[in-house]
């Protein structure tokens, strides 16, 4: 019997050439898989396209609800952006994808893993570290990265697939490199890989409109949130899924969450992208809106460096690793409180507050007002200032003493 091989497998035209790229070279018995973390329309037609491929089989395995639950939330609670823009909707569905892949591996009782990720890019880190961590017994196998993979454009996998007999109606015209998934879609390439030129917005958006096509009108919105996790929108219960599906349409419509970035990549380049997360973008501004109102000072400010760490270990691919699951640990424990009901209003590209409430809301309205109320003195304030600021006092004296010195 022929050794099995488990292809990371899309349906796009690098991993169709694979498919015979594999049997040719490895004689491998071939089984695709397609992850589906929300790609809608891309899994149309893709078991008749594997097989005309030469595959034995696919699995389309749908890890939707799991990618949001166990991947997409606990980013959201970190508030975990990488460079201050970037969602993470790539990094994040990584390690599920990875995981996934394994389970089937093992389930077929195969002895490799293939992707179709290029040697300059993030994913092809992200994929090998989650199946190292998880089966470091299983081979892996990165076309691109191999002696055997001569192929240098997509004239030359048109031209491989047609010499294997495969004829799918794939065009040599180049276009837009994209991912998507539930939470994102990115967009990479043509005009992109200009910085000094403006997106083609017209041409590039999927998800939505740009704010200035957006409508001009205002619509409000209300979330619920329950220690942290998204429970409600506008009043019905929904899963995090259902949540930011519809999330997505209402902030496609008004032209939030479109991001313009040039990024640090892992392998050391950087790479500018287009990146439409609408409903990410609202779900992870609501959830700072709840914070605001819960979230100690001394724990916020810890929170936010954890956070910036939590999203560097998901963009760098290291989901399954101690350090990891420490942060997200303290990451959890301060979602404790973090309940309550956040509104806002969504208007050509922004997420504009129209009020917060939350049981466990640390915000005084005696303390803050300009009123003065039983729990502040203000002459409490003089005495605190005094100790708060008496390093910076003393070093003043000093120096003015070594001036005076000076001077004689």
């Amino acid at each position: 019997m022929k050794e099995k091989v488990i292809l990371a497998y899309s349906g796009g035209l690098d991993t169709t050439a694979i498919i015979p790229w594999l049997k040719e070279n490895f004689d491998y018995e071939v089984i695709c898989c397609c992850i589906d973390c929300g790609q809608e329309e891309e899994l149309d037609g893709l078991e008749e396209r594997a097989k005309l491929s030469g595959a034995t089989k696919l699995y389309i395995e749908n890890v939707i609800d799991e990618f949001c639950d166990e991947y997409v939330v606990p980013c959201v609670q970190a508030n975990a952006i990488y460079e201050n823009k970037y969602l993470l909707g790539t990094s994040m569905a990584r390690p599920v994808i990875a995981k996934r892949l394994v389970e089937i591996a093992r389930k077929e009782g195969a002895t490799a893993i293939c992707h179709g990720a290029t040697g300059k890019g993030n994913d092809q880190i992200r994929f090998e570290l989650g199946i190292k961590a998880l089966a470091p017994d299983i081979k892996i196998i990165a076309a691109w990265r191999n002696d055997k993979w001569t192929m240098q454009s997509r004239e030359d996998e048109i031209a491989y697939c047609n010499a294997h007999g495969i004829h799918l109606p794939f065009s040599a015209n180049s276009s837009y490199s994209r991912d998507r998934n539930l939470w994102h879609i990115s967009h990479e390439g043509l005009e992109l890989e200009d910085p000094s030129k403006e997106p083609s917005y017209d041409h590039l958006l999927v998800l939505g409109v740009s704010p200035l096509k957006a409508p001009d009108k205002e619509e409000t919105v209300t979330m619920t949130f329950e220690k942290g996790v998204p429970t409600k929108l506008n009043g019905k219960s929904m899963q995090v899924s259902e949540i930011i599906k519809e999330l997505n349409i209402l902030g496609g419509k008004h032209g939030v969450g479109i991001i313009d970035i040039v990024e640090n990549r892992v392998v050391g380049m950087k790479s500018r992208g287009v990146y439409e997360t609408p409903g990410g973008t609202i779900l992870m501004e609501a959830h700072q809106q709840l914070e605001e109102l819960i979230l100690d000072r001394d724990t916020y400010t810890l929170k936010k460096e954890m956070g910036n760490k939590f999203a560097d270990i998901v963009y760098e691919g290291k989901w399954f690793t101690p350090l990891r699951e420490a942060i997200q640990a303290f990451i959890e424990t301060t979602q404790t409180y973090v309940t309550g009901e956040v509104c806002f209003k969504l208007y050509k590209g922004n997420i504009i507050k129209a009020g917060t409430t939350s049981p466990y809301s640390l915000y005084n309205e005696s303390l803050a007002s300009f009123t003065t109320g039983e729990l502040f003195d203000h002459h409490d304030a003089e005495g605190f200032i005094t100790l708060f600021g008496l390093s910076t006092k003393v070093r003043a004296m000093k120096m003015q003493e070594v001036e005076k010195a000076n001077l004689k």
